[in-house]
Parts: C-alpha cells; sequence; structure tokens
C-alpha cells in the first residue's frame, strides 16, 4: 500500500505544496486508488495534485470519513476536474445538516447538495454497515463508541439545536495481508473506537492509523489513555490531532508517532 498527503495544515517541505485547514490522501492498493477526503477548497486540492502527479480521472473511488466541510469542501472542483462519473463511498448521514456555536454560528457541513455533486458524476455508495468496495478496500461502517469519543458541533430539527454525535464518523481500512492499515479523516468516533473496530472488522491487528485523530485540546488522561492502550504498531498523526497533543504523545511513544504534512508517502 502507498498512501501520499494530498491536503493537510501543514505543507512540509516539498516546494510548490500548499497547506491549508482540512484532509485528504490518495492510496493506491491491489491496482485501485483511492482518494480519501477532498479538504476544504477545491483549488488548493487541485493544486497540490497537480503537482503532486495526480491525475483527477486516474482516482477509481472517492471515501468520505464524515460530512464535515473541511473533508468535503473540495469535492465539486474534484467532480468538475474529471471526464467521467465517480463512485462515492460513506455514511448515510453524511448530509445532514450541521452547525458551529464558535466562533460564531455557521454551518460546517458539506457544502453542496447531494443532487448538485450527482449532476456533476458522483454515485453514491453509503452504509451504515462494513462492506469491502474494491480488492482489499473496506469501509468500516458505523463505529461502535465503547470509550469516550471526540464529536463535536450540533444538527438543527424543529428549530432546536442539540449535539452532533457524528454517527457517519467511518473510517477505511485497507487489508494488507496479516494486518490493515486506518486512514481517519478526524477521528470523532474516538482514537481507541476506531482501533478496536477495525480490527473486529478485520479480525486483523492495525499496523498503522494515519490520519487526523482529533484530540486537540484533550486532556492529559485522554492522551494517557490513548498511549497506554492503543495497540497500532505506527500513529501518522495530522490535521486536528493538535500540536500540544501530537508532542505529548511523541514524548510517550517515541518512533511509534510520525506527523503528517502535504507531500508525505507512506509504504506499507
Amino acid at each position: 500500500m502507498k498512501l501520499t498527503i494530498v491536503y493537510e495544515n501543514h505543507a512540509g517541505f516539498r516546494k510548490g505544496l500548499l497547506g491549508a485547514h482540512g484532509f485528504s490522501a490518495l492510496v493506491e492498493h491491489n491496482g485501485r486508488r483511492v482518494l480519501v477526503d477532498t479538504g476544504t477548497d477545491g483549488s488548493v486540492l487541485l493544486h497540490n495534485m497537480e503537482e503532486l502527479g495526480i491525475e483527477p480521472s486516474s482516482i477509481d473511488f472517492l471515501f468520505v470519513t464524515h460530512g464535515h466541510y473541511d473533508h468535503t469542501g473540495g469535492m465539486k472542483a474534484l467532480l468538475e476536474a474529471r471526464t467521467k462519473p465517480l463512485k462515492v463511498i460513506g455514511h448515510p448521514e453524511i448530509f445532514r445538516k450541521r452547525i458551529a456555536l464558535k466562533p460564531r454560528k455557521r454551518d460546517i457541513g458539506i457544502p453542496f447538495s447531494r443532487e448538485e455533486l450527482e449532476e456533476l458524476g458522483a454515485e453514491f455508495v453509503l452504509r451504515k454497515e462494513p462492506f469491502e468496495f474494491a480488492p482489499g478496500f473496506w469501509s468500516s461502517g458505523e463505529i461502535l463508541r465503547r470509550a469516550w469519543d471526540r464529536a463535536v458541533g450540533y444538527v438543527e430539527k424543529d428549530g432546536r439545536l442539540t449535539k452532533d454525535p457524528v454517527p457517519d464518523d467511518i473510517a477505511l481500512i485497507v487489508d494488507l495481508g496479516n494486518e490493515v492499515a486506518v486512514i481517519t479523516g478526524c477521528g470523532h468516533s474516538g482514537v481507541l473506537n476506531i482501533a478496536w473496530h477495525a480490527e473486529d472488522v478485520s479480525g486483523k491487528p492495525v499496523k498503522a492509523l494515519i490520519g487526523g485523530l482529533h484530540l486537540i485540546g484533550a486532556k492529559k488522561e485522554v492522551l494517557d489513555e490513548v498511549a497506554e492502550r492503543i495497540d497500532a504498531e505506527k500513529l501518522y498523526a495530522g490535521h486536528c490531532t493538535g500540536i500540544d497533543s501530537y508532542a505529548y504523545l511523541r514524548m510517550r511513544l517515541g518512533d511509534r508517532v510520525e506527523s503528517l504534512h502535504v507531500g508525505k508517502v507512506i509504504e506499507l
């Protein structure tokens, strides 16, 4: 498996690449190319793809980890840049209306309608349960919350706001043979829950957990529990992990933890 970070908060060290708030990664395995999320800004996504030599029409599937703007904002530009339809894998709740209250009340859901994206060639495959959508590529399906989670935001119904449990937060599981790699967008389901769920679905240990771990602002007790209970051989942490939380996990786990940046390549 080869994974290339296409969109991340930090651009890293390669000239010409752009860093911006959001996440996207290209996973190449078994002759298939799966793009995980699209970041926030379509122009940044397409710029980085061009710099990295990734042709939009060469992508076989788009995997949407959850329906927040910083993981889906580039969808329209990606579809417009293609010459053929694109299958989009996700959870049925990705289009729910989502709201944040800080620093002001604002929409934080997918900034496009399903119909608008379908007109541009999106073919949605949305399921709650785990399933293999290409050889060696599994959608985790809805993730069981055994321990704490990192859900954020609100949903509005009948004029009332309730906390959003982000049920559509799913992960991509890539079968490596004896182990699996797990790619998460934000980790709203909780990094421990995600790793345990991936092991249950695949029946195999997690070699690497890659993506945003949503530990920004997490209490020391939460970070200690991650350090003590995570079984993944490697953590590649970026996006919403938080610099302080990353540094603490790096102190606790040493070389088991690496940071992400645009252009970083991980081969497993």
